[in-house]
Formats: C-alpha cells, sequence, structure tokens
C-alpha cells in the first residue's frame, strides 16, 4: 500500500501506464521475456518485452505467451534499428500492446505515427534536452531519461544531470520516466518530486525470482559492487558505438576487439555504416544470451547499472516493488516531519 503522499506522486505514472505504482522494468535482452515481465506486471508495475534481436515471429510468440502469464498492462521495446522495425510495430499492432517503447536511436520517419494510429502509446528515450524536446514535437507520448549510471547501452550524461535539465523544461508536456543507477525507494521518491511520472529500474529486477537468468548470472551480480559496472571503449570515432556498461570480463575484452574488427570491414567497404552498427547490436545480443541463458560469465557480456551493488539476494518481483514503495514512502514521511 502507498502512502496518499506517494500515490499523488505516481497518480500520473500509473495513470498514462495503467499500473498501480509507476515504475517501469526495462527491457533486458534475454532477461525481459514472459516470465518476469507478467511478474513485474502482475506485482502493480509494468513489464516491458525485450524485444532485442528477435524477429517478428518470436516476438509473436513472446506476446502471445506474456499475455497468458497476466491481464495486467505491460509493454514491448523495439530497437529503432533493427531491420524488420515496421513488421514488429504490425505484430505489436495485432496483440494490441498498449504501450511501445522505441530505443536505441531516434525513431525512423513513420514509425511514431504507425504506433499511434493503432492507438497504442510511444515511449522514446531521449538523452538530451534538445532531442527531448525534438521528440515532444514529434508526437511521442512520454519519455525515459535515462543516465550514464544504467546497465546495457547508455548516453553520456549522469541521470541527476538530465533530471534537472529536463524535467523543469518538459514534464508539464509529457510524463517523463527517470532511469540510471535507482536502486532505492528515496531516489525514486526524489526523482517524483522533482516533477518526474516514476521512473525506470533493470539492474534491481534482472535476479529476481522470476528472472530465468543462469544462477551463474545472478551471482556475478550478487558479488559485484558499482564500480565493476564500467562502459565499454569507443576504439574508432568512425565507428559511432554506443557505450555499454556491464562489469567487466573476458568478454568485455572481446568486444574491444570486435568493434576493430568491424571498424576494419567499414575501411575495406565490405559493409555500410548500418550493417556495422547492426552487426555491434548482434554481438551484444549474442554476448548477452551466454551470460543470461548459458551462465558463462567469463566470455559473455553482464549487462548491469551502477546499482548492482544494491542487489544482494534472489527475491521475488512483489518483495523488490514493495521495498522500494516502503523505501519511497518512509522518505516522504521524514520530509513532512
Amino acid at each position: 500500500m502507498t502512502s496518499a503522499r506517494l500515490a499523488a506522486l505516481m497518480a500520473r505514472g500509473n495513470a498514462f501506464l495503467g499500473s498501480d505504482v509507476a515504475i517501469l522494468c526495462g527491457a533486458m535482452s534475454w532477461v525481459s521475456e514472459r516470465n518476469l515481465v507478467s511478474a513485474v506486471s502482475n506485482a502493480g508495475a509494468f513489464g516491458l518485452i525485450a524485444c532485442g534481436a528477435m524477429t517478428p515471429e518470436l516476438l509473436d510468440t513472446e506476446i502471445a505467451a506474456t499475455k497468458a502469464l497476466t491481464s495486467r498492462p505491460f509493454g514491448v521495446n523495439l530497437i529503432t534499428m533493427h531491420p524488420q522495425l515496421f513488421d514488429l510495430i504490425a505484430v505489436c499492432v495485432k496483440h494490441q500492446v498498449t504501450h511501445i517503447v522505441l530505443a536505441g536511436g531516434l525513431p525512423p520517419k513513420g514509425s511514431i505515427e504507425a504506433i499511434k494510429e493503432s492507438g497504442a502509446k510511444v515511449i522514446c528515450f531521449a538523452p538530451a534536452l534538445s532531442l527531448a524536446k525534438k521528440l515532444v514535437r514529434s508526437g511521442v507520448d512520454a519519455l525515459v531519461i535515462e543516465g550514464m549510471e544504467a546497465g546495457g547501452h547508455i548516453g553520456p550524461v549522469a541521470t541527476s544531470v538530465l533530471a534537472q535539465e529536463i524535467l523543469p523544461e518538459l514534464a508539464l508536456d509529457v510524463p517523463i520516466f527517470v532511469a540510471g543507477g535507482i536502486g532505492r525507494g528515496e531516489a525514486i521518491a526524489s526523482y517524483l518530486e522533482m516533477g518526474a511520472a516514476g521512473v525506470q529500474l533493470g539492474t534491481r529486477f534482472a535476479c529476481a525470482s522470476e528472472s530465468i537468468a543462469h544462477e551463474n548470472f545472478k551471482k556475478a551480480f550478487f558479488r559485484a559492487n558499482a564500480r565493476d559496472a564500467i562502459a565499454s571503449v569507443q576504439i574508432d570515432p568512425r565507428l559511432p558505438v554506443i557505450p555499454v556498461r556491464a562489469l567487466k570480463n573476458a568478454g568485455t575484452e572481446a568486444f574491444t576487439a570486435k568493434q576493430r574488427e568491424v571498424a576494419q570491414l567499414l575501411d575495406d567497404g565490405k559493409v555500410d555504416m548500418g550493417e556495422a552498427q547492426l552487426q555491434i547490436e548482434h554481438y551484444w545480443a549474442g554476448a548477452l544470451r551466454r551470460a543470461v541463458i548459458d551462465g558463462d560469465i567469463e566470455n559473455g557480456s553482464l549487462m548491469a547499472g551502477q546499482s548492482v551493488g544494491m542487489v544482494t539476494k534472489e527475491e521475488p518481483v512483489a518483495d523488490i516493488i514493495a521495498q522500494l514503495v516502503a523505501e519511497a514512502d518512509a522518505a516522504l514521511d521524514r520530509k513532512a516531519a
């Protein structure tokens, strides 16, 4: 149960999402599938299927399986550079998915319109104020502003700075969800008071009881602290690779080698820029699978945000959400006293 103050602060986000608490579970490839997504939505928050590199056929199956496990609203996260983006949107429309998140770059022409025509809500990531304004003008229904503390693909600016830049400017125009480095309810309360409609967390949910992640993957999270989650380094300025935050291991070094390989193909004219970036995305999809599904925590990718130090044990999703809400409530009570 939330206090009246917290309920009021989350009211806009809850109304937008159709949830009980305005907490999105960030889309994590191989982790954010039917089991975790349905558990998050059933517990009153909002789950997101991570489409990643899925084919339309696989996404179709995943959405149907998720609908069989929950009657609560959930969304789908699509990567804008996916070569079959519009086919994936069509699959979401077929299943009457209520919210679609476009991630990984500016939405291609016609994608926002294709989603909105179905009646679904469009959510986009905004790593800068100028881009946030552009997306709002383009007709997006909500924004996620995610700081560099997050796991997976990240931007260059800290969450606290983005929140200070973007919330005062745009929070009245569209619901804005703050993400990156959030591990406790006190931070949630703070961003809500700044004008956020809600928050998004990924790392805190990655090792939930309902997560299908391999035991080895979860244990790596339990052992890690904030400084173990490092951002990948771009080795060639001609290859604009979005940095990725993950726990350091042999797989981190392998990505450096992969960048060199793809940059050489680009130099030799064997691939264009779009194909080069797609190869990088496919690399991450494979590396993630090795860690999450196969349990290869040495060579796979252990994508994690800097809040990983707050992930200390396996817990049911409902308990994680209840704890976050209780912490947020307590923080608001202290301020009111």
